[in-house]
């Protein structure tokens, strides 16, 4: 599958109607974010099963902004709508294979329930 062009009209559709979405955060001016974007579109043909959004940051600020995007590329990983993975910078290949992989083998009914005990820490916490 070829990468998807995102904007703030179709993410949140994006990552409702898919599983697993791998987001890169880049911009067109950015030349660490084109010497990634080869790697990022052959991993988007070994994986035809996963989405692999682009984010123009140049076009998108708001949906940027949503993130907190400081420095990109910045890549994000959505596996049933949360958030596994999310880094600055680019990666090699390798590297990302072994993200993608690590983040297909988790239990997700285990970071669900993860995320169900960290909730009321942080809200005792405010």
């Amino acid at each position: 599958m070829a990468t998807v062009d995102v904007t703030a009209d179709n993410f949140n559709e994006i990552i409702t109607d898919n599983e697993f979405v791998i987001v890169d955060f880049w911009a067109p001016w950015c030349g660490p974010c084109k010497g990634f974007a080869p790697v990022y579109e052959k991993l988007s043909e070994k994986y035809p099963d996963l989405v692999f959004a682009k984010v123009n940051t140049e076009n998108q600020q708001q949906l940027a902004g949503e993130f907190q995007i400081r420095s990109i590329p910045t890549l994000m990983i959505f596996r049933e709508q949360i958030i596994l993975f999310s880094q600055p910078g680019t990666l090699h290949g390798s590297q990302l294979e072994q993200v993608i992989e690590q983040s297909k083998g988790l239990d997700m009914e285990e970071v669900k329930k993860d995320i169900e005990k960290q909730q009321p820490e942080e809200a005792g916490q405010q």
